[in-house]
């Protein structure tokens, strides 16, 4: 046994020291995650060396320049937009009560448990308050279609119009791999039977890797010397692989709801009320936004037997962050608003099972949005694949599917499956859900 674990040992360490000695690969140091994409080739951007000398013998120092790193960063603008504005677990109790003055008890006003990602008009009742728990995993894995394994980049030389040795071009093939964690908490208090506060407290863990394969494209030069990248053996090659890596776990944006029920009636209502977000989550990490934000929103719902249809519409109004500016320079922007709507229903299949269907919408508005498109080499013959950016707003639609399972008292047991409609936005397939809720 001591041999064989003196042997893994070893091998442990070999490979780790391949990792270290591979002369190809450049990992960053990475300061924080909001500034991984600009951290990725260093403070000076993508520089290639070289040994050519300018007339005058001044020496040439070769910078290459894209949207990859000075756009690209938007894509932490877009990950932690789209994190913090997911459909947080609904705060509304699946257990609503109103005070019944001829019986002189609190009665249950619901048949179902309620929607799990969308809300609905009833509040938790008088005195009345509810604790849950819920844990999401995200893992993104497309951007606008495109597979976050596989984003492609072209870099063009500086003052590429001069031509001759400036035409080259270094193409990426980058790989970006995002995963977050979600521990949200939330209570809801009933301050009468028409008005509740809720607060929800999200703990959140971030995993963020880019991987950028750049390789020299020599389309105006032929010596090797004039454009080439110096491994870390001391060879000269045409492929660098760039690497840098950063995580963060702590405290998310906090989020306080005000709720009211402004017309109810035997078979349902609508209520109107205000969510507050708080910038508690340290934007530098991903973990919040930077910026308060308000968002009024409007919530109409039925009960027809075991059915009980739902609606819900929002507005959110956000400041100024970092995220949305420049997180390199401390340059602050206006974080963008977005327009969020759900249409669903609960459906009590008994007394004890609620099933739970959605369907959520959220438009970013005047956002940054990558599009494909294809670089022509000013040879006017090589052609490579190739990213831009530009502002625009797009509609991101996804499918909800849930249920609530009441295993005893007013114990609730919640698991749920969020799932893509469409291609926009930073995308993850399937996000799984599974919380708990207990109503007192």
């Amino acid at each position: 046994m001591k041999h064989r674990l003196l042997l893994l040992v070893c091998l442990l360490g070999i490979a780790a020291n391949a990792r270290a000695q591979d002369p190809y690969t450049l990992y960053s140091p990475v300061k924080n995650v909001a500034t991984l994409f600009t951290d990725l080739f260093g403070p000076q951007g993508l520089r290639v060396d070289s040994e050519a000398t300018l007339p005058g013998a001044q020496l040439h120092s070769a910078h290459f320049n894209n949207d990859f790193q000075s756009n690209f960063g938007k894509f932490t603008t877009a990950l932690v937009g789209q994190l913090v504005t997911v459909p947080l677990p609904s705060p509304a109790s699946g257990f609503t009560y109103e005070f019944d003055p001829a019986t002189g008890v609190f009665q249950r006003t619901t048949g179902s448990f309620g929607p799990i990602l969308a809300e609905r008009a009833e509040t938790v009742g008088v005195g009345r308050f509810s604790f849950g728990a819920a844990f999401q995993r995200f893992h993104f894995q497309t951007v606008e279609g495109l597979d976050l394994s596989k984003v492609p980049a072209v870099f063009t030389h500086d003052s590429a119009e001069l031509l001759g040795g400036r035409q080259d071009v270094v193409t990426t093939v980058n790989a970006i791999d995002a995963s977050v964690s979600q521990f949200t908490t939330y209570v809801t208090v009933g301050v009468s039977d028409r008005f509740d506060v809720s607060a929800a407290v999200k703990l959140v863990a971030n995993d963020l890797r880019v991987s950028s394969d750049a390789t020299i494209q020599r389309l105006g030069t032929t010596d090797p010397l004039t454009h080439f990248f110096r491994l870390s053996n001391g060879d000269i090659g045409d492929r660098r692989v760039f690497v840098a890596q950063g995580r963060a776990t702590g405290l998310g944006d906090i989020t306080v709801r005000m709720k009211a029920t402004v017309d109810k009636r035997k078979t349902g209502g609508v209520a109107a009320g205000l969510d507050i977000r708080l910038p508690t989550g340290d934007q530098m990490n991903l973990l919040g936004t930077g910026t308060a934000g308000l968002q009024p929103f409007v919530i109409v719902s039925s009960r027809y037997e075991r059915l009980s249809p739902h609606a819900n519409a929002s507005y959110q109004w956000n400041g100024s962050s970092i995220l949305a500016g420049n997180p390199a320079t401390g340059e602050s922007a206006d974080f963008p608003d977005q327009l969020a709507y759900a249409a669903g229903v609960d459906v009590a299949i008994n007394s004890r099972l609620t099933l739970a269907l959605d369907v959520l919408g959220r438009v970013y508005i005047n956002t940054e949005r990558l599009s494909q498109e294809t670089f022509h080499a000013r040879d006017n013959v090589h052609q490579y694949p190739n990213i831009v950016f530009s502002r625009d707003s797009f509609n991101a639609l996804s499918g909800s599917v849930g249920v609530k399972i009441n295993v005893g008292g007013r114990l609730l047991l919640d698991g749920n499956l969020l799932f893509a409609l469409d291609d926009h936005g930073v995308r993850d397939r399937v996000v799984p859900l599974v919380a708990f809720e207990y109503a007192f």
